[in-house]
């Protein structure tokens, strides 16, 4: 087992919690486990559903973890397959322009499961979606996802050309306490230092947030959750 590699075809779920989601709704090649897992409820259940699975469990040394993780107490690893999924035609999209924060990919990636929100597109060039760190950050909820990646936001247009598009601007009129959402729809974010450009006033219907005056923006992550707990109320 080597470090992450981006260019690899396979990456890594750190963790025992991330490790049963990433077996449950991923694609897993290998399960590796700590000599120190001590055997018991957790360490049985996880042993047992690679065993369904036909998952091959692999006893690794704590250097490799450690190597690997970053940290002492990481317990298991599973190594699993990166691929882009084709998005629900018909259901709700979170489209990211250009997000290059790994640990903002992760939170958003939470934050689209918890408001019901199951397909992500992101526009290219981007963080590394597949990056453990985003992965344990996701806390799993990665795997329970639909990622597509595009290579323009107009590549993503013509492969869903039903879908309402609401780009989140600070230069739009519209508030997004005003705005009624129209299914199928699609949230588009812009990247965390410069936003979407001007362009996307012309795309579908602007939103805007309304904060206070003291702010001038909000965090992306922060944005996206905002944004997708409203969509929630209409889906």
């Amino acid at each position: 087992m080597d470090k992450y590699d981006k260019k690899s075809p396979t990456s890594f779920a750190i963790g025992l919690t991330v490790c049963f989601e990433a077996m449950e709704f991923g694609t897993v090649s290998k399960l590796y486990l700590s000599p120190e897992l001590k055997t018991g409820e957790t360490a049985s259940r996880l042993i047992e559903m690679a065993k369904k699975k036909n998952i091959p469990v692999i006893v690794n040394n704590q250097k490799i973890f450690k190597s690997l993780s970053g940290k002492d107490n990481v317990m298991a690893i599973a190594e699993f397959l990166k691929q882009d999924e084709k998005l629900d035609p018909s259901s709700p999209h979170c489209l990211l322009v250009n997000p290059m924060n790994m640990g903002n990919m992760g939170t958003i990636i939470r934050s689209c499961l918890a408001f019901g929100v199951k397909d992500l597109a992101i526009v290219k060039p981007a963080a590394d979606c597949f990056d453990p760190k985003v992965i344990r950050g996701s806390m799993g909820a990665f795997f329970r996802l639909r990622i597509a990646h595009f290579s323009a936001f107009e590549e993503y247009r013509k492969a869903y050309p039903e879908h309402n598009l609401y780009p989140f601007m600070l230069q739009a009129k519209k508030y997004l306490s005003e705005t009624k959402f129209k299914s199928p729809a699609t949230l588009i974010f812009g990247n965390e230092a410069k936003g979407l450009d001007r362009s996307y006033l012309e795309v579908g219907e602007p939103v805007l947030i309304k904060i206070s005056g003291e702010l001038d923006s909000l965090n992306l992550d922060n944005a996206v959750s905002i944004g997708l707990y409203e969509l929630s109320k209409a889906i």
